[in-house]
């Protein structure tokens, strides 16, 4: 069983990490996500996606510059913006130059400030900053920079698809907008409020309301507020227990309209839900799982699921992450310079495993992809989560969502 080391400052000059990978890979790349807590799924999960396409989609397809592997090595940083930073400067510390992470935007924020100042300061130290799920617009507007890059679509792309939804569903007057109290949470709920007046200045937002992230134990009270609003529809962002928690505790009191989500599925929440969650939820999401779209994708599942019987691709993106990587670490000709690599990632364009072209917006280091709506559904269901018999079929899809959207990003460039 892998044992994951959380580190005090104390501890920083400590070996502080643990993989899982059995090899010692010649390019390591830090993933510093939740491995402990009411969040341990999800990062644990997380990790074994990167673990494996690691593995399967460079390791053993010959590496990257002549038969350089990569090995991913985790930091528990407990969900904590503080704890992140010192696990940040412990990879730093190790030689590690591929900073991965993506739960909480919060954490994404402190790290990518950090990692701002830490190369502008270290030009012989350099790292980069793979974001793979942390979706705070700001992110890639005014909080930009050249070592950042984000390859999950942002809160405002998702929005902008869910509420196209929204809007064509003439029964819905009503919608009570719930989210976690950080940073994400208040651009879900941003990016609702200013969707529904463009699109349908009718509906009412009876309710928009933040809760404190992981410690909500009883999410009744809130549900009381819901169900008193008259509300025909929720919009979350929730995730982890957060989502299991608000979710359950809606559907069990009688709440029958749809919830429209961003994660309300695996890591437990898709066989919490079972029964339940059939013609209510709705999730927006990259990568298309049902039904697989092609051979390759539905062989890569297959094969994923043999080494993790309990795990879920439930973040389709993280391949995308690992072969572009390799693709501008070859372009650049060195793992070591993180200039040249990241100017081979800014522009790229990329067939992705899950279908589709994507594109690695070079102004502002946002990648731009399909977004899908999924239903959670027991019907064309190739590819279940938490081996439940429920997973996500695709609704309706948006090609290259936000391709020409603006950014006020004002990138400066080493």
């Amino acid at each position: 069983m892998r044992k994951t080391f959380t580190l005090g400052v104390s501890a920083a000059l400590a070996l502080a990490v643990s993989s899982a990978s059995g090899f010692a890979g010649d390019i390591k790349i830090a993933f510093i996500d939740p491995l402990s807590g009411p969040f341990a799924g999800t990062g644990e999960n997380g990790l074994h996606q990167y673990e494996f396409a690691a593995e399967k989609l460079v390791n053993e397809t010959g590496g990257v510059l002549g038969g350089q592997t990569f090995e991913i090595v985790a930091f528990d940083n407990k969900i904590s913006p503080k704890e992140s930073l010192i696990q940040l400067q412990v990879a730093i510390d190790q030689g590690i130059r591929f900073i991965a992470q993506g739960n909480s935007s919060g954490v994404a924020n402190a790290l990518t400030e950090a990692i701002d100042k830490h190369n502008r300061r270290n030009p012989e130290d350099r790292v980069l900053f793979l974001n793979y799920s942390a979706v705070d617009p700001a992110l890639t507007n005014d909080k930009c920079n050249f070592w950042h890059f984000r390859f999950d679509a942002n809160a405002d792309i998702k929005m902008d698809a869910l509420t196209d939804v929204i809007a064509q569903d003439d029964s819905i007057k009503k919608v009570y907008v719930i989210g976690q109290d950080y940073s994400f949470g208040k651009a879900v709920a941003a990016a609702a409020e200013r969707n529904i007046s463009e699109k349908r200045p009718d509906i009412e937002i009876v309710g928009n309301e933040l809760h404190p992230i992981g410690k909500v134990k009883d999410f009744t009270p809130y549900t009381r507020k819901i169900m008193a609003s008259g509300a025909d529809a929720i919009i979350t962002g929730n995730w982890g227990a957060d989502m299991v928690g608000l979710g359950r505790s809606v559907l069990e009191n009688g709440f029958e309209g749809p919830l429209f989500t961003y994660y309300a599925a695996a890591d437990g929440i898709t066989a919490a839900f079972g029964d339940a969650g059939v013609g209510s939820l709705k999730l927006v999401a990259e990568g298309q799982i049902n039904p697989p779209a092609n051979d390759r994708a539905a062989a890569y599942y297959n094969d994923f699921k043999a080494k993790y019987p309990d795990g879920n691709i439930s973040q389709a993106r993280i391949t995308n992450v690992i072969e572009m990587l390799a693709r501008a670490i070859d372009e650049a000709g060195s793992a070591d310079d993180v200039v040249k690599i990241g100017y081979a990632l800014e522009g790229m364009e990329h067939e992705s495993l899950w279908g589709g072209k994507i594109l690695m917006r070079e102004n502002d280091h946002q990648l731009i992809q399909d977004v899908h709506i999924h239903a959670h559904s027991n019907e064309g269901v190739t590819f279940d989560y938490d081996n439940s018999g429920y997973g996500l079929v695709v609704d309706s899809t948006v090609e290259l969502a936000a391709m020409d959207s603006p950014s006020s990003c004002k990138m400066r460039r080493p």
